[in-house]
C-alpha cells in the first residue's frame, strides 16, 4: 500500500528510530512559560517571547537542525559538482541589514533603542527593521545545496501541503519541490501531496495523492494549486500522528503567516515526541507581508495583474466628463500591492493603504484633493487597498477574523464610491474590484523563476538536516530563517520608508491630514 500506517502510541513516542534535534536557536527566541504549542490540537502561535541580547559582529541567526541523530553522507550531486554550480558552505553568510547609515536622519533610517537603552545606546538601521520585535544578529545562513546531506534519498518519504488563500505560483512551487526531490533520488511513489491544506492529513473524505515529475508536468501553466487549499483546520496533534504513522521524513509547508505558524507548531511537536521529520516552509503571501523577506512569490504577478484594473480605470475616467476611476485591490493589513501597482502604472492620483490614515473632508482631505485633480485634467484615478480607511466606516469596519486569523473587513471601495457620489454630484464614477482575479492567474516570468529557486532551496534545507525554518530572499540572496522570526506580525509598508516616499514624490500625493 502507498501509506503503510503503523501503530501510533498514545504517548506519541515514534515507532521509528528516535531523533532529538540539536536546535541552536539564538538567545533572542526564548520559549514562553506555560503550555507549549505542541500540547494543543490547534494552537498555531509561535509561543515565543523575544528577549533583547547583544551580538558580536560575526554572530549568525542560527537555524534549528536535527543533524545530531542523523548520519551524514555525500550528496548525489557531487559527481557533477551540483550541475557545475558548486556547493554552499554552512559557514557562508548573508547580511541581514544591508545598509550602514550615517545617522537616523538619513533617508530610510530609523533610530531604534535596543537592549542598551538603559545606558542611552541606540541603533540606526533600516526603518522596516523596526517591525521586528527582536534584535537580530548581523548575518543569516545562506541557502543552497551542501556537499553533505543527512538523509538517504532512497529511503525518504516526503509530503507537500499548500495552505491559506490562493496565490500565483503555488503550482510552480509544488512542481519545483517534486522535481528537486526526484533529482536527489527520492523514489517514485514516495512524494505525497496533502489535499486541501492541513486538514488533508486527517480528513477521512480526502486522501494524499502521489506526486511525480509526470504528474506535475505543465502545472506551472495554470493558476491555483493542484493540491487544493483551505484556511485553518490545523489539528497539530492529528497531523503529527499521521506524519509518524506514514513515515514522513520531510514536510514542505507552502503558506503565509498562518501556514508557517502551523509548520512551526508541527515542528515543535515532532521535536517534543522524537518524530524524525524535517519541517521546511516556503513563504507565500500575495500581500507580501512576511517579515524580513524581500518579496514573496506571486507578488510580482499580482502587481502586474492589478495594473490591468488601474489601466481600465484610467480609460473609463478619462473618457468621461468629470470621470473618477476607483480601484480596490487586495491588502488587508499591508498595502504593498496598491503601492507597487500605483507606482508602476503611472495613472494613479491617490493611493490609499492600511498603514497610512487619511481623512475625507476638509482642505487637506482626499475629496478636496481629488476635486483639484479633476479641475486640472478633467478626471482622476484612485487606488485603495482593502484594509485602508477602516476607521472611517460607521461601524468600525472590522468584523472579527477568518479561519487563518486575518481580519474580516467592510468594503472600503463601496464606501468611497458612495462618498464620491455625494461630494461630486455630476461625476461619472466607475468602481472596479478585481478581487480574486489577481491571485488566480498563472505566474509571470520573474515569479516563475523565483518559485523554482525557493522550492529547490527548501529541498536543499531538508536534506541538510534543517527543520523549523523557512527559505526566503533577503537583500537579494537566498537564506534560511527560523520560522518564529518571520511570524511575529505581518510586514507592513513603512510610511517613513523609501518606497512610500517614492510613490508620493512620483504622483504628488499629499498626506490627507
Amino acid at each position: 500500500m502507498l501509506l503503510q500506517q503503523r501503530q501510533f502510541a498514545g504517548s506519541y513516542v515514534s515507532s521509528r528510530a528516535p531523533c532529538v534535534p540539536r536546535c541552536r536557536r539564538t538567545s533572542t527566541l526564548v520559549p514562553r512559560a506555560g503550555p507549549s504549542p505542541a500540547t494543543s490540537g490547534s494552537d498555531l502561535t509561535s509561543n515565543y517571547i523575544i528577549e533583547p541580547v547583544s551580538f558580536g559582529e560575526d554572530a549568525v541567526l542560527e537555524c534549528p537542525e536535527m543533524r545530531s541523530k542523523l548520519l551524514p553522507r555525500p550528496s548525489p550531486f557531487l559527481v557533477h559538482n551540483n550541475f557545475g554550480g558548486g556547493f554552499v558552505s554552512d559557514q557562508d553568510r548573508v547580511a541581514l541589514n544591508s545598509m550602514r547609515f550615517a545617522s537616523a536622519e538619513s533617508a530610510g533610517a530609523s533610530r531604534t533603542f535596543n537592549e542598551a537603552q538603559a545606558t542611552g545606546g541606540v541603533n540606526v538601521l533600516e526603518a522596516s527593521m523596526d517591525q521586528l520585535n527582536m534584535t537580530l544578529p548581523p548575518w543569516a545562513i545562506r541557502a543552497g545545496a551542501r556537499k553533505d546531506i543527512f538523509f538517504d534519498p532512497q529511503q525518504v518519504t516526503a509530503a507537500i501541503v499548500t495552505c491559506g488563500g490562493l496565490c500565483p505560483g503555488l503550482n510552480d512551487v509544488v512542481q519545483g519541490l517534486v522535481n528537486k526531490l526526484t533529482d536527489y533520488g527520492v523514489p517514485e511513489g514516495k512524494i505525497l501531496g496533502i489535499k486541501y491544506g492541513f486538514r488533508g492529513f486527517y480528513d477521512p473524505a480526502v486522501k494524499p495523492v502521489v506526486l511525480s515529475k509526470r504528474v506535475v508536468d505543465g502545472i506551472q501553466l495554470q493558476g491555483g494549486t493542484i493540491l487544493g487549499t483551505s484556511r485553518g483546520g490545523a489539528n497539530i496533534r492529528e497531523i503529527v500522528k499521521r506524519i509518524d504513522m506514514w513515515g514522513i521524513d520531510m514536510l514542505f509547508v507552502v503558506g503565509g503567516n498562518g501556514g508557517n505558524a502551523g509548520a512551526n507548531a508541527i515542528n515543535a511537536m515532532c521535536r517534543q515526541h522524537d518524530v524524525p521529520c524535517t519541517v521546511v516552509g516556503v513563504p507565500k503571501s500575495i500581500d507580501n507581508d512576511i517579515l524580513l523577506i524581500d518579496k514573496c512569490f506571486g507578488f510580482d504577478t499580482a502587481v502586474e495583474e492589478s495594473q490591468r484594473a488601474l489601466m481600465a480605470a484610467k480609460v473609463e475616467a478619462s473618457s468621461a466628463r468629470k470621470g473618477i476611476g476607483l480601484v480596490k485591490l487586495m491588502g488587508r493589513q499591508s498595502g504593498f500591492i496598491a503601492m507597487q501597482a500605483s507606482m508602476a502604472s503611472g495613472v494613479v492620483d491617490a493611493c490609499l493603504i492600511p498603514e497610512v490614515a487619511f481623512k475625507l473632508n476638509g482642505e487637506g482631505g482626499l475629496l478636496h484633493y481629488l476635486e483639484g485633480a479633476i479641475k486640472a485634467k478633467g478626471h482622476c484615478v484612485v487606488c485603495v487597498a482593502e484594509g485602508a480607511g477602516q476607521d472611517l466606516l460607521e461601524d468600525g469596519g472590522q468584523h472579527g477574523t477568518d479561519a487563518s486569523g486575518n481580519p474580516i473587513l467592510k468594503d472600503i471601495g463601496a464606501f468611497l464610491k458612495d462618498k464620491f457620489k455625494g461630494y461630486f454630484k455630476d461625476a461619472d464614477i466607475k468602481y472596479i474590484d478585481p478581487s480574486y482575479m489577481i491571485r488566480s492567474v498563472s505566474t509571470t516570468t520573474n515569479d516563475r523563476i523565483y518559485c523554482k529557486i525557493l522550492a529547490h532551496n527548501a529541498v536543499h534545507a531538508a536534506f541538510a538536516g534543517y527543520t523549523g525554518i523557512t527559505v526566503g530572499l533577503v537583500n537579494t540572496h537566498y537564506v534560511y530563517l527560523p520560522i518564529p522570526v518571520i511570524i511575529q506580525a505581518p510586514r507592513k509598508v513603512d510610511p517613513r520608508g523609501k518606497a512610500w516616499n517614492r510613490l508620493r514624490a512620483a504622483i504628488g500625493q499629499p498626506s490627507f491630514q
